[in-house]
């Protein structure tokens, strides 16, 4: 008995550190703000996060951003549906950027074009 306690006390050490890996953030630079506005192309609404891909102009070149959101459970929640972010309509968005650069981001906040925001956006 005291065996099977030591053993289940040790696989629960070990998956608890795989879970938190999992749902890491340390890639992107939680310490700035990039906002820019572009065009959707896709909005994945699917699990275990959601993704949005936009394209915008940077210098005269298209670039693809993939900005990583929440599950679609919990976006659900908060009102997000799927045709929120429709192919081709252009909003303007706010990430935490990559540290390494990279055109993707961690999700913050929305505005659409007739005004409206989704996510947390703070004038």
């Amino acid at each position: 008995m005291k065996f099977n306690n030591i053993l289940f006390g040790y696989v629960l050490l070990t998956m608890s550190h795989s879970l938190a890996a999992h749902h890491s953030t340390a890639m992107f630079d939680q310490t700035q703000v990039k906002e820019f506005t572009g065009t959707v192309k896709e909005f994945q609404f699917t699990n275990p996060h959601s993704w949005i891909q936009i394209f915008n102009d940077e210098n005269g070149e298209q670039v693809e951003w993939s900005l990583e959101w929440d599950s679609p459970n919990r976006l659900a929640r908060e009102g997000v549906r799927p045709a929120m972010f429709s192919p081709g309509a252009e909003v303007t968005i706010r990430i935490y950027p990559m540290k390494d650069g990279a055109p993707a981001g961690l999700f913050i906040g929305a505005r659409f074009a007739d005004g409206s925001t989704v996510g947390r956006w703070e004038e």
